[in-house]
């Protein structure tokens, strides 16, 4: 009975083994150009993080906060969301709904700055392009786009 299923077996590998074969390639050039394209992928993402970095760092400036907590991880959010106008609880609330609070405070800071919607999004979907827009251009502070909750009378 062993027999059986093993030349099954044997046949459905034999079948199928153009699937699981690997085509034999020049391994050091395949491994040169892979090193090329990460190396120049590595080095285009350090300075678009460096872009992001100084034109947060002027965006916080140009809004009368410390420009160094543009590098801090989570108190950058804190002061986002102060520069706005939004209670410091959106800083949790990004950790729930990433994508919502990040487009809802860019339309915010857009609005701070005398921006519209549409600058908002571009904030969003390339924020390498309207942050330092953002942060380079005539825009000035306008203060927060949110006024803060009033409570109400009765």
């Amino acid at each position: 009975m062993t027999s059986i299923f093993s030349s099954h077996f044997v046949a459905a590998f034999l079948t199928l083994r153009p699937l699981f074969a690997q085509e034999e390639t020049d391994s050091n050039a395949t491994s040169a150009l892979g090193a090329a394209v990460g190396g120049v992928g590595g080095l285009l993402g350090l300075l678009v993080g460096i872009i992001m970095i100084v034109a947060m760092w002027k965006v916080f400036s140009k809004a009368r906060q410390p420009g160094w907590a543009a590098i801090i991880p989570i108190y950058n959010w804190i002061v986002w969301c102060k520069i706005v106008g939004r209670p410091l609880w959106w800083v949790v609330l990004a950790f729930i709904c990433f994508p919502i609070v990040v487009i809802i405070l860019s339309i915010d800071l857009a609005k701070s700055f005398g921006k519209g919607t549409g600058f908002a999004i571009g904030m969003v979907f390339l924020p390498f392009i309207f942050w330092p827009a953002l942060a380079f251009g005539s825009a000035t502070y306008q203060g927060p786009s949110v006024a803060p909750a009033v409570p109400a009378t009765v």
